[in-house]
């Protein structure tokens, strides 16, 4: 089995004590999204920054979540991802649901990195969420000529 497999495995496994746990204090939480866009930071490469795709973040408790997909990476290859998020700060304003945090995981498919293998990546995360809609902001950094850093968007919806 591939480090794919391994992480999906792991991420079912992490998942299966939430099972049927939500609450009114602590309701389980689903969300999907069409991959993101990204505006990177140096504007004279020629990168993708509509990066198409599918992903899911379960949000099994207020703090704590879980986060997977695939998408079209800036350099038009596929990339696949799975990260755990910890978002502790939480504010709530006219409905919406504001909260920030970091996201730790894997990614593979970029070329300047490990080959376009797996490697391991933290980034902040700031999460706007309405009743169905939801939009995560983060920030990729640059790291040296191996990945160009970049504003992230990435729309969402609860579909749990």
């Amino acid at each position: 089995m591939g480090l794919r497999t391994w992480i999906l495995i792991a991420l079912g496994a992490a998942l299966l004590p939430c099972a049927g746990t939500a609450s009114p204090e602590s309701p389980l939480r689903v969300w999907l999204n069409p991959g993101f866009f990204s505006y990177h930071f140096d504007r004279s490469l020629d990168f993708r920054e509509n990066n198409v795709g599918f992903g899911a973040e379960v949000l099994f408790a207020p703090d704590h979540g879980f986060v997977a997909g695939t998408f079209l990476n800036s350099h038009k290859e596929r990339s696949n991802y799975g990260a755990y998020q910890w978002r502790p700060l939480h504010w709530r304003r006219g409905g919406v649901d504001v909260s920030a945090g970091v996201a730790i995981g894997a990614i593979d498919g970029y070329p300047k990195m490990r080959d376009g293998g797996w490697f391991l990546g933290v980034l902040p995360v700031l999460a706007v969420e309405g009743e169905r809609f939801g939009v995560n902001f983060s920030i990729v950094p640059t790291i040296n000529d191996r990945l160009n850093g970049a504003f992230v968007l990435q729309f969402k919806l609860r579909v749990w």
